[in-house]
């Protein structure tokens, strides 16, 4: 669905939207279903290797930095966009 790297000091990503498109799923809400488990994942990766202490406070930590960046972005998107389904 999402592959994500950072390269020449830049994020980079692919998405592969437009999944649920013959699904009957808003492609928005299975987005948000995406991130909000990766961002559990998360949590608990940073748990497991020992940068954080508790996951519970990680995933809170990431969903403020999520708001914050969502409210005020520090950068903005660029590059080409299209649906890789059809």
């Amino acid at each position: 669905m999402a592959r994500i790297w950072v390269a020449k000091r830049g994020l980079h990503c692919v998405l592969n939207v437009g999944t649920y498109r013959d699904s009957g799923i808003r492609e928005a809400t299975a987005w948000g279903v995406i991130l909000a488990d990766m961002a559990r994942h998360l949590s608990h990766a940073l748990r497991d290797n020992g940068l954080e202490a508790d996951s519970g406070r990680a995933l809170a930590e990431i969903q403020e930095a999520m708001t914050r960046e969502l409210d005020h972005p520090t950068s903005t998107a660029t590059g080409e966009f299209g649906s890789t389904t059809q």
